[in-house]
């Protein structure tokens, strides 16, 4: 159990492309409750529900199957969520990735996302939605097709907002901007508009690799028979065997030019968490490549937090998880307004 359902939760929530869930549990944090949560990817599911066995409402489902019928016979009665929230796949909007086609699906995913969210608004209000992407999103290769997802949304009754926010801002070890896109449903909020969560204090901003990795032992290296419940400090810390002569010589920390081996600093955030399966990024002692228990440590989860599946499932669930510690700023700014909403009804 992550220990973040927070007694007095009381915002309902359905999550779309949840993955492993780093989105969701900063909105638990902040006092939401997740009712239903869902992602294509069996292993993501999986690790969703491990780390929640008290309540669990992960499914693996393509996004483009659900429908209320769907939803309402999991939930068990008629499915009422308040808000939305999820991040499409973000790898077709990517500025580094120029291999994907006008054609590919997953350009279509951000639109299904808002027309189910319409169907959900049409039949009961739903008071906010939030969905996370890359910045790439805003750039001029796509920028349209985040002006008409925006149109849609605005189409369902919602006064969209967009912000640009860096996880280092926010208590995060690593420097990863992401684009957040945050909705109000314009019959329940009016005119009030979804302002960007105020930064962390100084202290808490900017946070070194040093102040996370540094004095973790080893981990264990991957082997055919390894056993992570057998491993000695957390069932994520392992890793490939270092095997490129470049280990032995010519890596130097804080050096990111080679895209294959981008090293970190001790003394520094970490580049953004995301990672090929041959291009995790290497250890500030340039002796291997970071764990992936390392790398969840990057991105904000907690220790007690556990991921599933192979080695290279873990790889890609932790480079396309949001980092917890952003999204619960994200979650408080949201509940500010749900909170003064409720106040104001019972005035």
């Amino acid at each position: 159990m992550t220990g973040n359902q927070e007694q007095g939760a009381c915002f309902l929530l359905l999550s779309l492309f949840s993955g492993a869930g780093g989105l969701d549990l900063g909105f638990e944090r902040a006092k939401f409750r997740v009712g239903l949560a869902f992602d294509k990817k069996a292993d993501s599911i999986q690790s969703y529900n491990h780390n929640r066995p008290g309540d669990v409402h992960g499914h693996c489902e393509d996004v483009n199957n659900i429908t209320l019928e769907m939803l309402d016979r999991l939930w068990g009665e008629e499915f009422k969520p308040e808000g939305l929230i999820g991040g499409p796949p973000c790898q077709s909007f990517s500025q580094a990735n120029r291999t994907i086609t006008e054609t590919d699906p997953r350009h279509q995913l951000p639109l299904v996302y808002a027309r189910l969210l319409k169907t959900l608004n049409d039949r009961n209000p739903v008071k906010f939605f939030v969905m996370e992407n890359v910045k790439g999103l805003r750039s001029g290769l796509h920028s349209h097709r985040l002006s008409l997802f925006k149109k849609t949304l605005s189409d369902a009754g919602f006064h969209v907002s967009e912000q640009l926010l860096n996880a280092a801002d926010y208590g995060t070890p690593q420097n990863r901007e992401r684009l957040f896109i945050v909705g109000l449903n314009r019959n329940v909020f009016g005119k009030i508009e979804w302002r960007p969560p105020p930064k962390a204090a100084d202290g808490e901003r900017n946070l070194s690799v040093e102040k996370v990795l540094r004095g973790l032992p080893e981990p264990v290296y991957f082997s055919r028979s390894a056993d992570p419940k057998n491993f000695p400090h957390h069932r994520n810390h392992w890793c490939m065997t270092p095997k490129s002569a470049r280990f032995m010589n010519g890596l130097q920390a804080g050096n990111s030019r080679h895209r294959s081996f981008k090293t970190l600093a001790w003394d520094r955030p970490s580049i953004t968490v995301a990672y090929g399966h041959r291009e995790v990024h290497i250890h500030p002692d340039c002796h291997r490549r970071l764990s992936v228990y390392e790398a969840m440590l990057l991105q904000g989860f907690p220790h007690e937090y556990e991921l599933l599946g192979s080695l290279s499932s873990q790889i890609d669930q932790v480079s396309e998880a949001v980092p917890p510690p952003m999204a619960e700023a994200v979650g408080r700014s949201v509940a500010t307004l749900l909170s003064q909403l409720k106040q104001n009804d019972a005035a």
